[in-house]
């Protein structure tokens, strides 16, 4: 994947996410990105699930503007797995699921 179709705005802050030397960014552009390259559900207790391609991660919102260090790690990672990683190549996804309802394998492309 590549991160054509993303507005400048979302590109400069997936590089953020993978600049070493940042410590903070700011939360509303984060959701904002996961937004525009992913699903994002509001859960009942107020975490956030983000799904991007095979990838699904619940996040805490922060109390603050700025995520927290673990969360930049974890989101580093999923976005890796789903293919916006630093160098735009998603990682095959060899997983077997159980999807709870008799089927297992592959996940299937919804496109």
């Amino acid at each position: 994947m590549s991160d054509q179709g993303l507005s400048n705005h979302h590109s400069s802050t997936l590089t953020e996410i993978f600049d070493h030397q940042k410590h903070t960014i700011e939360w509303r552009k984060v959701e904002s990105l996961l937004g525009a390259i992913g699903t994002v559900t509001q859960e009942h207790n107020g975490h956030l699930k983000v799904e991007i391609g095979p990838e699904t991660e619940t996040f805490h919102v922060p109390h603050g503007k700025d995520l927290d260090r673990q969360q930049i790690v974890d989101l580093r990672r999923m976005l890796t797995q789903a293919g916006y990683g630093p160098d735009r190549e998603s990682v095959e996804d060899e997983r077997d699921r159980d999807y709870g309802d008799n089927r297992w394998g592959e996940p299937e492309d919804e496109a």
